[in-house]
């Protein structure tokens, strides 16, 4: 997948596949995953499929998750 770069339009990764773990009472926008062939994963706002899409690495996304998980994200917190 050397073509999946940053900002490409999220319908061009997959049409079926994405998840959305983030789910809630948010009136149906969250944000959408979807777990790439390499191990990357692609992140994109549900309400607008067609936009633009986050690449990550796996491992990026894991520290990530780690860290909200520990706390370090709680300052975002109203």
């Amino acid at each position: 997948m050397d073509d999946v770069y940053n900002g490409m339009p999220a319908s061009e990764l997959a049409t079926e596949g994405w998840r959305k773990p983030w789910s809630g009472g948010n009136g149906g926008s969250c944000v959408e995953v979807l777990r790439l062939g390499d191990g990357r994963v692609a992140l994109r706002q549900s309400t607008d499929p067609d936009g633009p899409a986050l690449i990550c690495s796996g491992h990026g996304m894991a520290d990530f998750i780690r860290a909200v998980k520990s706390g370090d994200a709680d300052f975002l917190l109203v």
